[in-house]
């Protein structure tokens, strides 16, 4: 095919674009509003306020209200209609924090787009993007609204979200009179369209239509939003949910007739009834689930990591394994030329950039032409910035018209760049790659082939990356691929690319973790085993290439992966098969990756990470986490965040499960003995006032244990509710309501009447409630212990309950209404007491047995 640089899909614009003035998109964004749909909307106040009113709990509780009207208790209604609306205030107080943590992750996730503004290349949330805006499309980008091409670079598109047609189609930039038709799909047109693929190539674009305006709008197709999706932690808990509910619906009933049969009473029966009822609702477990894995995605999201899919955060705990590229994870992803080869010796590249050798310049030279004009890359970048210092020349080729480009293929791992000198018919041709490709496109042999091998060799194992490149001259017709041009070898260039300083640390950190840290690079053997030993990976010696494992049998390749940590060499494709062998030796993985060709590779990972600085968006939308900066620290952090998140989220389920059976216990048991009622529905009320925010923000809030990064990962295969652990919180409970009636019974012999020993009861079971709050902050440290460890909800909430507890028991009118009598200060002291000697058992065990209790704890 015959290069012709008037053609507008090769033609580059050689003046800088401008774009938008930032002044400009504000106010376009002001008047036309965010590129999005409607359908991404949060839910409003009111919808959460219906939500929580159809609720089980509060329509037990709407009945309870008839009953106490019925039985001539105006005040008890009252007052029980006082703490359901208190209720209702935090529970909608906490669905909020949930919403706004949502949609604080919606807003991280939504598409991201490279646009240019004031002539300078910035990336924003796609729902900031306005029309006239001007966006750089890339390989593996969502095109983030409707546009036209302006230039085009092999420009292709997959359009198959509206046509339903999975070819991609190839795009050609926009002349004025172009009667091409708006509709997406077919070949040759100047459009794009928002929520498409750019499937190859690069280009630019100006937008025309945002938001509903444009054809995925138009047609009523939403945009893929971060929702809350019910997770494995969440279907357990619903099935344990409904078999407590049957429960307490059947004691409900027996409570009742049992009541009313016995005092010919039925409407106090039913009251009685109604207060189990109240009591035995597990409404805290699917609450104490969503905001935790909520706030859980918004508390990493502030270690600069995006939680795309929430059940990354039940992972994140049980990962062994984290596959992770080198370059910009590990590194810092900012090269810089240290070295060069030319005319078959190696020099370095000083500070003083005078003291250059010709040769040097001419491979400089060809790099720079083989590289784009504004570089995105940091390796082209590095070749910029030499070229600009140390070849003034490089000025002269502004006239020089790109009129081909050859791109880099899994067959041929270099790519070529054809220009047009000053108009003539004679073309340059530069290209630059890995070094091996270089030598098969210059065809070298023999001895030349061996010096590259050398030179190539020599630059790795100073870990630098290292690029081949090579030129030609070409008159007349461009070849249709660049293996048919006869190319010479010009020269090696070595890039250094420093290790994060962060990095080492982590490492050592998931190595005390139990987490083994595989590195995963294109780069040459011997520059991986440097960086390798740099970060401090073990055994960093050992590397398996990409050829060798197309040579290795699947069992050949987990063997070699038991004991290899630097995979070299390694195409994209081939980070799938690492994936599956890892999985198929029993390893929890995580895979880092950035390109469309890792897409199989995250999404097959037990969790996928990818790039959000320099991802594509393919990779992007099929992994588990993003990370926003790139950084191997902040995967590190997420593990950790992870592991406290399901830590706490096991004392949060623990504690409910605890102080449920004291609360069911002292409504069930004096019926059932023909006691006077301990609790009725205002008690139960108070109750769940201390209960909802502990277990769902005070022990969200909970900072983490020291040794949770010394522990070994989680078993991937543990429930959250297991035998022993939910047999250990039972226990805890049945404590508690032992110390509850034990003082309940001795205050009905001293004392007539009921009022006193109700009162010594309520107040014990609220002092045993809070005890039961503090030793379940850790099942290895004692109460005392885990009081360093700084909590100010937690606080909250005590401080809040004990004033509360004072004022019911002090303030006459409060006192009457939930008929006690008032305490003495021994009196305080004796529920005290007997709320601590309910958890005492488990403090000692703490003190004796805590590596019992752990291993209870971890179902191991």
């Amino acid at each position: 095919m015959a290069a012709n640089p008037a053609h507008p899909e090769q033609s580059i614009a050689l003046t800088k674009p401008q774009g938008l003035t930032e002044a400009e998109a504000t106010a376009r964004l002001r008047t036309e509003g965010y590129n999005e749909l409607p359908a991404s909307r949060s839910r409003s106040l009111l919808h959460i306020v219906v939500e929580v009113l159809r609720e089980p709990m509060f329509l037990l509780l709407m009945v309870t209200g008839g009953v106490y009207v019925l039985l001539g208790d105006p005040q008890e209604a009252v007052a029980l209609l006082f703490a359901v609306f208190i209720i209702i205030g935090i529970t909608i107080y906490q669905e909020r924090k949930t919403e706004r943590a949502l949609q604080a992750l919606r807003d991280l996730s939504s598409p991201r787009a490279l646009v240019i503004r004031d002539g300078e290349r910035k990336r924003i949330a796609g729902r900031e993007v306005v029309r006239g805006d001007l966006v750089v499309l890339n390989e593996g980008d969502r095109v983030p609204a409707d546009a036209v091409i302006v230039e085009a670079r092999n420009v292709e598109a997959d359009e198959s979200l509206l046509t339903g047609e999975s070819a991609p189609v190839r795009k050609n930039v926009f002349v004025e009179g172009d009667l091409a038709s708006h509709a997406p799909g077919g070949d040759g047109k100047p459009f794009v369209y928002s929520s498409t693929l750019i499937v190859r190539g690069k280009g630019l674009a100006t937008v025309t239509a945002t938001g509903s305006a444009t054809e995925v709008g138009k047609i009523g197709k939403a945009l893929e939003t971060l929702t809350p999706e019910t997770t494995g932690l969440q279907r357990e808990t619903r099935r344990l949910v409904r078999v407590l509910a049957v429960v307490g619906v059947a004691l409900c009933a027996i409570v009742a007739l049992i009541y009313g049969y016995k005092n010919a009473d039925w409407l106090r029966g039913i009251l009685a009834g109604l207060t189990l009822g109240i009591s035995m609702i597990p409404e805290e477990f699917p609450v104490v689930l969503t905001i935790f894995m909520a706030l859980g995605a918004w508390r990493i999201s502030r270690r600069q990591v995006l939680t795309r899919r929430l059940t990354a955060i039940e992972t994140l705990g049980s990962a062994t394994v984290l596959c992770v590229d080198k370059t910009g994870t590990l590194t810092m992803n900012r090269m810089s030329i240290q070295s060069v080869f030319a005319a078959g010796e190696l020099h370095p590249i000083g500070q003083d950039t005078r003291a250059i050798q010709k040769d040097s310049r001419t491979v400089i030279e060809c790099g720079v032409l083989a590289s784009s004009r504004e570089p995105v890359d940091p390796m082209e970048k590095a070749i910029a910035e030499l070229g600009a210092a140390v070849l003034p020349e490089l000025g002269g080729m502004n006239s020089w018209i790109l009129v081909r480009e050859y791109p880099l293929s899994p067959e041929l791992m270099a790519m070529t760049r054809v220009w047009q000198v000053d108009g003539s018919t004679a073309y340059v041709a530069a290209s630059k790659g890995a070094p091996e490709a270089i030598a098969q496109l210059c065809e070298l042999a023999g001895i030349e082939r061996e010096k590259v091998k050398q030179a190539t060799a020599a630059l790795a194992s100073e870990g630098l990356r290292v690029l081949g490149v090579a030129r030609a001259r070409v008159n007349g017709v461009l070849p249709e691929t660049q293996s048919q041009l006869q190319f010479e070898f010009v020269g090696l260039l070595g890039f250094a690319d420093p290790v994060r300083p962060s990095a080492p640390a982590a490492v050592n950190e998931c190595y005390n973790a139990g987490v083994r840290v595989i590195m995963i690079t294109g780069d040459y053997p011997v520059t991986a085993q440097n960086i390798a030993g740099q970060i401090g990976l073990r055994n960093p010696h050992e590397v398996l290439t990409g050829a060798e494992m197309e040579a290795l049998e699947e069992g050949q390749l987990q063997e070699r992966l038991r004991t290899t940590n630097v995979c070299a060499r390694v195409a994209p494709l081939e980070k799938l098969r690492l994936v599956k062998a890892l999985k198929a030796m029993g390893e929890v993985v995580a895979m880092t990756g950035d390109g469309v060709n890792d897409a199989p590779a995250l999404k097959a990972a037990d969790i996928g990470i990818a790039m959000g600085a320099r991802g594509t968006d393919v990779a992007r939308e099929a992994a588990s986490l993003v990370l926003l900066d790139d950084d191997f620290t902040s995967i590190v952090n997420a593990i950790r965040l992870g592991r406290r998140i399901y830590d706490n989220l096991k004392k949060a389920t623990a504690y409910i499960l605890a102080i449920h059976v004291p609360i069911a216990g002292v409504t069930l048991i004096p019926v059932l003995f023909g006691w006077p009622l301990i609790l009725f529905p205002l008690h139960v009320l108070f109750l769940e006032l201390i209960i909802d925010p502990t277990c769902s923000v005070a022990f969200e809030a909970e900072p983490e244990e020291g040794d949770l990064m010394r522990r070994p990962p989680r078993d991937a295969g543990e429930r959250l509710f297991s035998k022993r652990r939910v047999v250990l919180s039972l226990l805890q409970g049945l404590t508690v309501l032992a110390s509850v009636l034990v003082v309940y019974g001795l205050a009905l012999r001293l004392h007539d009447g009921d009022t006193d020993p109700r009162a010594l009861a309520f107040t014990t079971l609220i002092s045993g409630n809070l005890l039961l709050i503090f030793a379940n902050r850790s099942w290895s440290q004692t109460i005392w212990q885990t009081l360093r460890a700084p909590n100010k909800a937690l606080w909250w909430v005590t401080l809040s309950a004990l004033a509360l507890l004072v004022t019911i028991l002090y303030v006459p009118f409060l006192r009457s209404l939930f008929q006690f009598s008032m305490l003495h200060p021994r009196d305080l002291v004796i529920a005290a007491s007997a709320g601590f000697a309910g958890v005492l058992w488990f403090e000692l065990m703490k003190l004796a047995g805590s590596k019992l209790l752990l291993r209870i704890e971890r179902g191991t």
